[in-house]
């Protein structure tokens, strides 16, 4: 094995390198299939789901690479932070087009049909420049007439491509808009209704409450879309992260750090790349024993609690009352990963009662608790091993939130 490096392999915070991707075989399998129908002129459209931190963008980059790569289709990823209206997404995915295809033989077709609503010129190291010329009236031109823009676009370039892949992620803004839902299931029937082969496939990727937010909308939006689920790793999965990303780093990993780190996991690829950088850096001699493992964990638990919960929660939750509940149900081990409302109502006070139902509801909305259908009527337990470790350290005083 190579010597131990300097760089860590692992990404706390975004989207995993494709060559340390671990698990989700069936579900590339799936996505794969409605590719190769999208490219054989069936317009296929995907809705990507999964919790929080459970890998969507990463997943959504493998099956960009595998269309890419695999499929010679084109493919793009467009990050929609912050979008709320139809013409800015249309305008991002005409930019992505047009950078993903900048340089390639068949660019000129692009440019062709594009030019009336971009100029391109090459910056420097920093890649390609998209200035948009459209007036507004003119964008809105575009995202009125996007099956026509797509369409025209995917035949110029039929000769070199199969198809286009269009990945749109991130699409909270979106989800909120009445506007995007009917403006989406009236591309779906243009589309279905006035054209022929259609080589594309569109995958929104949103957690679970979007896809809802998308029903109300527009109830008959859903069946519009095929579902990919994406469920937490197993422990397998993990462990095979774990080693590989070790390996590639000249490190080994001793079977009882193994278990700690792949426990406090959860699963979730957040968490496991938090906890494999945090203890990278805590591994002095290339072997991570028990001692780095734990070392990480801890070190782990207060990087994600201090980006997730101190922000999300402690902040969010601004009432001192609500501080003072979660540190007593937070306080009695390190290890209580669960608990019941009856448990916390004999240690709470008359006034701490009246608030305690509402903090439970705010704290299942953002994510940090569900319900244990395994411990009975009342009882919860949290949706990772790391935040009960912070928020009982944050009880202890060991951090401040």
């Amino acid at each position: 094995m190579p010597p131990k490096t300097d760089i860590s392999p692992f990404t706390p915070g975004i989207p995993v390198p494709p060559e340390l991707f671990a698990g989700r075989t069936p579900q590339i399998h799936q996505v794969r299939n409605y590719l190769q129908q999208a490219a054989g002129g069936r317009f296929e459209n995907v809705f990507l789901t999964g919790d929080r931190g459970i890998g969507k963008s990463s997943f959504a980059s493998i099956l960009k690479r595998l269309a890419n790569d695999d499929l010679d289709m084109i493919g793009i990823h467009v990050f929609l932070g912050g979008v709320n209206d139809t013409d800015e997404l249309v305008r991002r995915i005409i930019e992505e087009l047009v950078k993903e295809g900048f340089e390639q033989p068949w660019y000129a077709q692009i440019a062709d049909t594009l030019g009336d609503y971009i100029s391109v010129e090459k910056v420097g190291l920093f890649g390609v420049t998209v200035r948009f010329k459209t007036t507004f009236d003119e964008l809105t031109h575009a995202s009125s007439n996007f099956p026509e823009v797509l369409g025209e676009l995917i035949a110029r370039i039929s000769e070199e491509k199969q198809g286009a892949f269009i990945i749109l992620d991130d699409i909270n803004g979106l989800a909120e808009s009445a506007l995007f839902a009917n403006w989406y299931k009236s591309m779906v029937d243009k589309v279905a209704t006035q054209f022929g082969p259609y080589p594309a496939l569109i995958m929104l990727s949103g957690l679970p409450e979007r896809r809802e937010q998308l029903a109300a909308h527009q109830p008959s939006l859903l069946r519009v879309f095929r579902l990919v689920e994406l469920e937490r790793l197993s422990d397998e999965e993990v462990e095979d992260f774990f080693t590989n990303a070790f390996n590639e780093a000249g490190m080994s990993v001793e079977d009882d750090a193994m278990i700690n780190m792949v426990g406090y996991s959860s699963g979730l690829p957040i968490i496991m790349q938090e906890i494999g950088d945090a203890t990278f850096w805590a591994t002095s001699d290339g072997v991570v024993d028990q001692g780095d493992a734990g070392e990480g964990v801890s070190i782990a638990a207060i990087n994600i609690g201090r980006k997730y919960l101190s922000l999300n929660v402690y902040n969010a939750l601004r009432s001192q009352r609500y501080h003072t509940i979660i540190r007593k149900i937070s306080s009695d081990s390190i290890w209580n990963t669960s608990f019941t409302r009856q448990q916390m109502a004999s240690r709470l006070t008359s006034e701490e009662l009246k608030v305690f139902d509402n903090l439970l509801r705010r704290l299942r909305q953002l994510g940090v608790v569900e319900l244990d259908a395994e411990g009975g009527r009342g009882a919860y337990r949290y949706t990772n091993e790391i935040y009960p470790m912070y928020m009982w350290m944050e009880s202890q005083g060991i951090v401040e939130n």
